[in-house]
């Protein structure tokens, strides 16, 4: 199953505070590593330095938790199941097919 994950910064502090924990996240970061069974096929930031976006594919919901729990500190994240637009539209015309026979 594809996911989009979402994230946003939480620069809801003081500037130094602010700092403090952006340096706590770089250290963070630079000791993590990839969960087994999740693939990245695009880790994007947004060039407003306020987030970013993932989007992975795992057969395990539960390595999802990976980057919240370890991150979470520091972001607050969305994480939303996707499908390729192909079957979403291939979903919404049998949904209009199953309404044109409720008369």
């Amino acid at each position: 199953m594809k996911y989009v994950a979402s994230w946003q910064y939480q620069w809801n502090s003081s500037a130094s505070e602010n700092e403090a924990s952006i340096q706590r996240a770089l250290q963070a970061y630079s000791k993590w590593t990839p969960v087994a069974g999740l693939t990245y096929h695009q880790f994007l930031g947004r060039l407003d330095n306020r987030g970013g976006f993932v989007v992975v594919e795992t057969d395990d919901p539960l390595n999802l938790l990976d980057a919240p729990s370890k991150f979470g500190f520091f972001s607050d994240y969305d994480i939303y199941p996707v499908v390729d637009i192909v079957e979403a539209i291939r979903a919404n015309q049998e949904g209009v097919e199953f309404r044109k026979g409720l008369g």
